[in-house]
Order: C-alpha cells, then structure tokens, then sequence
C-alpha cells in the first residue's frame, strides 16, 4: 500500500470555487499561468476536511475559471463537498519552469525587504484579490497583504529565503493597525 506523501510535500494548482453544471463538475480558480495544468486523466489530491484523492475527467477553461469533471463525482450533491478545496499535487510531479520562473508556493518562509529594512517572514499566499497575489507578511504583531508584483521586484532569492521589493511609498501604511485617534473618530 502506498501513501501519499506528507502534507509539506503538496503544492496547490488551483481551489474549486462553485459547483458548476448538472453532472458533477465544479469551477476552479487556477494558480498557475499553464490553462493546461489540469488535464483529463491527471490525479490529483482534494484538500478540504482531509485529502481525497480523484482522476480528472475532463477540464476545459471557462470565463476566468478551469472546469473541471472529476470521475465518479457524477452530481451537484457528489461536487457540493469539493467546494473550498485546494487542489494539489505532490511537490515531485511540478512543471519544470524556465529561467527566472519560480513557484509562488516557495515563497512562504522567505523574508520580505522593502527598500533594504525588513519588513516580515511570508506566511502565505493568496489569490483571486486582484492581477497580482497578495503576499501576506507576518510582521511583528501585525499581518501584512503586499501585492507580488512583478514591478515593485528587485531581487527574488528564494533557494536563499530573501525576496527585496521597491514598494511604492505609503503602501505599507494601507496596512497599518488603526491609531487610537483614528479608532475614535471611526467610532463616532
């Protein structure tokens, strides 16, 4: 009997958004610039309440979704469960990407630079926010959501944990914890 691999070992390829159709199939948001990545006959790992493994069916992109119809999930009821899951793969069957390219998966443990000061470790990653994923930064006691846009780089080190980034002036402060003055007068 074989196991799947730990948890650490996952990277997600996309998060099932909505049931989508009469016959099982659900629409999914894809973390990944390859539309192909799902393909039919892939397997692939649900990660909702546990990990369910399933074998794409078919999968074909649609609006700003992927379709995709996973065999023996056959009803809304049978897809209704898989709404909320990450859908991954083990980390050993990734794309190999080309020169420069990285996985924005890796960048969660890096330390985030802005003009030289430190500004946090990455803690995750969001999408679906805007053109960019949102970085979200843990620093201090506070959480930060810094757009990861490719004009605000300025060195991405990740085998070396150190992403540094030009942010425009002022961004940081959107983040901010509120000031007493500012809890009051929104109290008002």
């Amino acid at each position: 009997m074989t196991h799947p691999p730990a948890p650490s070992e996952f990277i997600t390829l996309a998060r099932v958004v909505k049931t989508q159709g009469r016959h099982g199939e659900v629409a999914a948001e894809l973390h990944s610039h390859d539309p192909e990545r799902l393909r039919p006959g892939m397997r692939i790992f649900a990660l909702g309440d546990g990990r369910r493994e399933l074998t794409i069916e078919d999968a074909w992109p649609h609006k700003e979704f992927v379709v995709v119809k996973f065999a023996g999930v056959d009803s809304i009821s049978d897809a209704e469960p898989l709404v909320g899951c990450e859908l991954q793969i083990p980390r050993s069957q990734r794309a190999p990407l080309g020169p420069g390219a990285m996985y924005v998966s890796d960048l969660a443990g890096c330390v985030l630079y802005d003009h030289g000061r430190e500004i946090g470790v990455i803690r995750d990653v969001r999408f679906g926010a805007g053109e960019a994923p949102l970085l979200v930064v843990e620093s201090g006691k506070n959480e930060l959501e810094i757009p990861f846009a490719q004009e605000f780089l300025a060195l991405t080190d990740v085998p070396g944990k150190r992403i540094e980034m030009n942010l425009p002036e002022g961004l940081l402060d959107v983040n901010a914890p509120l000031t007493e003055d500012e809890k009051r007068r929104q109290g008002r």
